[in-house]
């Protein structure tokens, strides 16, 4: 078994038999034992009663958090004339059609938020298979099929982010930087699972949000008290 460091032994101790804890006991354990020499990020991970081979059991949406993510999004936009420009002045990172769909078939996915008018979803349909897997093919459920590209592209920038259960019934995300006020990582992780709460499917059987637990980057995760994160 390889040997642990200092600092992963150190934070298995810090987290050693606390589990299901308060939203705020988790974030302040979490921010505590963040000591990368970057700013990590910490991530919710929840456990849904949900099976996802199911159409009437997948679960997906959007959420802004209320203190943004403290990453930096870079967002890439299919459109052609006029709202290609609305993009570019909105702040889009790469604007195109065509030219766009060969760079990225040629390997080239240099953006994190996929975003397209819907004239130009012939196009972007033939990258299902390269953006599907990845979590960037546009989307109007989503918000990110849509003419008012210059709002989507904000939205992405500011804080906006998307989530959808995968095939083991488990949803994750970043929720924020180990950087930011406890309160404001407390007050996103709950809009985070408001979110996700509301967007419960209708085949869902039984209990609907079975777990939840943070972590940073670096660190171990603990186990969050379902009722403290509100979820009805």
């Amino acid at each position: 078994m390889a040997k642990l460091g200092k600092r992963t032994r150190a934070a298995r101790e810090a987290f050693a038999g606390k589990e299901d804890v308060t939203v705020e006991e988790a974030v302040a354990l979490i921010k505590a034992n963040a000591s990368a020499k970057f700013d990590e990020t910490v991530e919710i991970a929840m456990n849904l009663g949900v099976d996802p081979r199911h159409a009437d059991q997948m679960v997906r949406g959007v959420v802004g958090l209320p203190n943004g993510t403290g990453k930096t999004v870079r967002v890439a936009v299919f459109a052609r004339g006029p709202k290609a420009e609305e993009a570019q002045a909105a702040g889009a990172d790469i604007v195109g059609a065509e030219d766009l769909m060969e760079t990225i078939q040629g390997g080239t996915i240099d953006f994190d938020r996929c975003i397209a008018t819907p004239d130009m979803m012939p196009i972007v349909g033939r990258l299902g298979k390269v953006l599907g897997p990845r979590n960037l093919m546009p989307n109007p459920k989503v918000g990110t099929v849509t003419m008012d590209v210059a709002q989507a592209v904000k939205d992405a920038k500011g804080g906006q982010v998307q989530f959808k259960v995968e095939k083991a019934g488990v949803i994750h995300a970043g929720v924020g930087k180990a950087s930011f006020d406890e309160a404001k990582l407390a007050e996103n992780i709950r809009a985070f699972v408001s979110a996700v709460a509301k967007a419960k499917p209708t085949g869902a059987k039984g209990t609907y949000v079975q777990k939840i637990s943070l972590s940073s980057t670096m660190g171990p995760g603990v186990s969050v008290d379902v009722t403290s994160a509100n979820v009805e």
